[in-house]
């Protein structure tokens, strides 16, 4: 499952500048910084792949919350394309459609927004003319739904290969629209007889164009579109669009999930009996004549029939060159998993491609998730041929993309080597991050794939996932400062272990011996100056300390459910506590024993982070109130004036002259959104953020490198970590 966390504020209305700068009302300082991302190769949901069809090694994709990207040949990684987009318009990060252009090969389209909910911003269609390195954006009046069920349907986008300047969108709730001026205007279709999803349903799913008279006679005349709905299905027009025809004898029990219309007029659908990821229980692939209407059942493997598991099919890619040559994937098939069928004959006979796969995670070591060997893959919602090497098969999966260049040795005993074509895609959300005093410069915690311990930025960590024992999410990171070699992560795991404990630096870990009562895990944890005390707060519960490294539990006296410890860096005895519904601060001075109210900050919302350089000092961000200081143990929070608002705030190593720690924030400083930093306290700001490096919703989790001037690490949710550094 996808760990999402949104907030109100991020959920703005976009607008036609939403690529821009608020206008501010005083500039801050800018300093040139160079962003890089610490390197875990980490996919996540890779719902779409696409291939130019007009030129060799070109292809993008598209993920559910991490952007858009293109792959470089000549560096064989991908290049993101959507670093731009910001925390306004952080929605535009869900991939709802990719479409390379198939005459021009610098043209792309793609089709943005994220969620589809009653509160969420619309969506927009991007056109760029130089694959991707720039956009133009046309807002579109409905929302999008990249990571909604349903995101590996597709592709809603598609151009006519006669006349280009014509493409067709399917959407979700608001029926099918077309663009007659190379997706810069769009109208809706309004002879299409489906005009919005059902329940249970996610809309036109894809657009295929047809026949056509001869090249220079204008648009397509024969158009297809698959709609996502059981009883609905796919529909047909011959008249470019003016009246629609749902296409008789197709299966009513199934919904289409993907569409391929080849040069001899078979049409190919892969279906399933719900809009997936989850929750299918049935599907099956068929062909479509269009020359005589018939339709062919040619499913590779029946669900549930003969001792096969219950699961549906989706992925679907056929070489242009010969329509008899494809691929399909299934989808939901949890035992014994997904997998890839070939058929070289037009699907009379299939061969499997995971029957001999040899899967090589060699760059990726986390995907073994602690087993021997990495699995073919889950969530299998797309495939991909290349059309100029059939041979070479790519498809996203639950967790990054693998590729083949050995297809053609589907069918024999011939092993196939699968490796991980993901290099440069880095889409996970991350929960919180760690930059500890001494040994590894950065920890991260982690939705879905746990957390990591990174000793090198530019390698996915070797030793993979902080285990034993591996986490779903790593929720609260924590060090002893004086004494770094002890770090605590808590989270939620398996079998009822949902904490550990690191006695080298995170080279090893082992699970807390016991745990709080009636605790379902996950929260934030904070360790004390020298180690003597642990303090848990769990979902749901009142924080409890342990004095014996887990062994026992106790709950913190005066402290409610939901507030979260906070360790001061230099004095051992002192602990605090942050209320975020109300802004109450407290302190305790025995240890994490006993707490007592000392003070309030802010508004709902807050953060609240302690100095390593002096005792006492704390700094609190709020969303709605700004950034707060305190020099007294939290009795009394002063206001830094020029910061409007603060998503999260970290301290830095100062700079040189300097004694005082520099602060790092994520928020608005004078009215301008960005990344900042303060060498002063907050007297004087600086933007170390650009246009170009905004990363959607980042801020959520920061920290900022104690060793290190100017060094800090963003937090996003769907591109990972970045992290930048002064540039020399």
């Amino acid at each position: 499952m996808k760990f999402n966390r949104l907030c109100s504020l991020l959920a703005a209305a976009t607008t036609a500048g939403a690529a821009a700068w608020a206008a501010p009302v005083t500039q801050p300082a800018h300093q040139n910084y160079l962003w890089r991302h610490v390197t875990i190769i980490a996919g996540g949901f890779i719902p779409g792949i696409e291939f130019s069809p007009c030129k060799p090694g070109l292809m993008y994709c598209r993920t559910d919350m991490g952007g858009l990207y293109r792959w470089s040949a000549v560096r064989s990684r991908w290049v993101p394309l959507t670093d731009w987009v910001g925390q306004k318009d952080w929605t535009y990060l869900g991939g709802e459609s990719i479409a390379p252009d198939p005459v021009d090969p610098h043209r792309v389209y793609a089709a943005v927004g994220m969620y589809t909910g009653p509160n969420m911003p619309d969506g927009a269609i991007l056109r760029s003319t130089n694959e991707g390195r720039t956009w133009k954006i046309t807002p579109m009046p409905f929302r999008m739904g990249g990571n909604n069920d349903g995101r590996s349907i597709g592709e809603r986008l598609d151009i006519d290969p006669w006349d280009h300047s014509v493409l067709y969108f399917g959407s979700r709730l608001n029926g099918l629209w077309r663009s007659q001026d190379f997706g810069a205007h769009w109208n809706r279709v309004t002879s299409f007889p489906v005009k919005g999803a059902q329940s249970g349903g996610a809309g036109i799913g894809f657009v295929l164009f047809g026949g056509h008279k001869a090249r220079g006679h204008g648009p397509s005349t024969s158009l297809y579109a698959g709609v996502s709905q059981v009883g609905r299905g796919i529909y047909h027009s011959s008249d470019g669009g003016k009246s629609w025809k749902r296409i008789a004898g197709q299966p009513d029990n199934l919904l289409p999930q993907h569409g391929f219309l080849t040069s001899s007029g078979i049409l190919y659908v892969t279906f399933a009996n719900g809009v997936g990821p989850n929750g299918i229980t049935d599907g099956a692939v068929w062909k479509y004549d269009t020359a005589n209407g018939h339709w062919t059942d040619i499913s590779p493997v029946k669900p549930g029939v003969n001792g096969n598991s219950r699961f549906g099919y989706a992925g679907l890619a056929v070489d242009p060159s010969n329509p008899n040559l494809l691929v399909v994937s299934t989808l939901d098939r949890w035992n014994p998993g997904d997998n890839i069928y070939r058929s070289t004959n037009g699907g009379k006979t299939w061969s499997s491609m995971r029957q001999h796969a040899r899967m090589d995670a060699t760059i990726t070591p986390y995907l073994k998730w602690g087993n021997p060997e990495p699995s073919f893959g889950w969530w299998t919602g797309c495939v991909a041929m290349n059309p100029f090497n059939p041979n070479e098969v790519l498809y996203g999966t639950g967790a990054t993309i693998w590729g083949t260049t050995q297809a053609e040795r589907a069918g024999t005993r011939e092993p196939i080597k699968f490796t991980v074509w993901a290099t440069g895609i880095e889409e996970t959300a991350v929960i919180c991050l760690l930059s500890p005093p001494q040994g590894a410069h950065l920890f991260s915690g982690l939705g879905d794939i746990g957390g990591f311990k990174h000793n090198d930025f530019a390698r996915s960590p070797l030793h993979g996932m902080c285990s034993n024992p591996i986490f779903n999410n790593t929720t609260g990171l924590d060090v002893a400062w004086q004494r770094p070699s002890m770090v605590v992560r808590v989270g939620t795991g398996k079998q009822g272990m949902n904490g550990a404990i690191s006695m080298d630096g995170g080279s090893t870990w082992k699970p807390f011996p016991s745990q709080p009562a009636d605790t379902r895990g996950g929260g934030s944890v904070a360790v004390s100056a020298n180690g003597s005390a642990i303090l848990w707060s769990t979902y749901g519960n009142a924080p409890m300390v342990s004095f014996d490294r887990g062994a026992s539990w106790s709950y913190c006296n005066g402290l409610p459910p939901g507030t979260e410890p906070v360790a001061d860096r230099l004095n051992s005895s002192i602990f605090y506590a942050l209320d975020r519904r109300t802004g109450a601060v407290y302190i305790s001075r025995d240890g994490g024993k006993s707490f007592s109210s000392v003070g309030t900050v802010g508004a709902n919302d807050d953060k609240l982070v302690a100095s390593f350089a002096s005792a006492g000092h704390l700094w609190a961000a709020s969303r709605a109130g700004g950034l707060f200081h305190s020099t007294d143990y939290g009795r009394t929070f002063v206001q830094i004036p020029s910061v409007n608002g603060a998503i999260s705030v970290a301290c830095g190593h100062h700079a040189p002259g300097a004694t005082n720690p520099a602060i790092f924030i994520v928020g608005t400083v004078d009215n301008v959104d960005g990344v900042f930093r303060s060498d002063d306290e907050g007297k004087t700001w600086v933007r170390i953020s650009d246009k170009a490096h905004r990363y959607g919703n980042c801020g959520e989790a920061l920290a900022a490198d104690p060793r290190i001037f100017g060094r800090v690490y963003l937090g996003t949710n769907g591109r990972g970590i970045p992290y930048g550094s002064i540039a020399r």
